[in-house]
């Protein structure tokens, strides 16, 4: 494991270097999910594979950006599934992105994740890895990434981080978030949704959505590479993720680039949409 935290440091002093100086135009290709793809993804994506093939102990990598399971090491132990620059329509406006890792064994499917790593690309570089009992916060500094501090998320807090078009809101989802705001909640929401999460984490708490809506049932964020891995993260510093209805890693999975609805947050916020949802299964 720690050659793949390893790998993925250099990946990421790499990818900080892309989004300072690359291109941040569009593309001619299209992923898997039908989003045009910039060139900051294609090239961070090449970064971060490249960096994988060259360790034994990984199986497998699959990436949010390219269709299929790529074999490294039939006999490595490791799969990994990531996001290479999650929000990198955002870099041109200059607000943070992200990376997102799932490093699971056996197969790719929620009950077999191990361990989490997000890094956030903002003003400061900031690496959490979750390995199922802590959550752990890196920062670059001077080349080198050092730890910070551990985080834990309190019981209850007071950020609320509403995703997805308002317009195709159900019913149920609407009047929970408005009570939330009643409740005297603050929206923190960029539209990047490793930046949201990482600040929901370090300010102690609150609720992250993207709910199944009108126009997206399945919701839109991808399990194996963005779902997931906060889910892990999330649990491993003591909250919830759920999909309304049941725990997210206890989701199956039935193709690699599978959607679901999550809530990430602390217990009593997660709490709360467990009961607005009991009755709108």
């Amino acid at each position: 494991m720690t050659e793949i935290i390893e790998a993925i440091k250099r990946a990421s002093i790499e990818i900080k270097s892309i989004i300072e100086e690359g291109d941040t135009s569009k593309s001619d290709n299209q992923n898997s999910t039908g989003d045009t793809q910039l060139k900051l993804d294609i090239a961070s994506d090449i970064v971060i594979e490249n960096e994988f093939k060259k360790i034994s102990s990984v199986k497998q990598i699959v990436s949010e950006e390219q269709e299929n399971i790529v074999d490294i090491n039939k006999d490595g132990k490791y799969l990994i599934a990531y996001d290479p620059l999650d929000g990198s329509s955002l870099v041109d406006v200059n607000l943070s992105v992200g990376s997102i890792y799932g490093i699971y064994e056996n197969d790719f499917t929620g009950t077999n994740i191990i361990a989490s790593v997000y890094v956030v690309f903002g003003p400061r570089v900031e690496m959490v890895i979750a390995d199922g009992k802590s959550v752990k916060m890196y920062r670059l500094q001077k080349g080198e990434f050092n730890y910070i501090q551990d985080i834990k998320l309190n019981e209850k807090g007071k950020l609320k981080a509403p995703g997805s078009t308002q317009a195709c809101w159900l019913p149920h989802h609407k009047e929970m978030v408005d009570k939330f705001f009643k409740d005297g909640y603050r929206l923190r929401y960029s539209g990047g949704m490793v930046p949201d999460l990482h600040q929901i984490l370090l300010k102690g708490g609150g609720l992250f959505s993207y709910p199944s809506t009108t126009d997206l049932p399945k919701g839109k964020l991808r399990q194996l590479f963005e779902v997931f891995p906060f889910a892990f993260t999330y649990e491993s510093a003591g909250g919830q993720a759920i999909d309304g209805f049941k725990r997210v890693l206890e989701i199956p999975t039935t193709h690699i680039h599978d959607t679901s609805p999550c809530f990430f947050g602390s217990n009593e916020e997660i709490n709360i949409v467990k009961e607005a949802y009991k009755h709108n299964v």
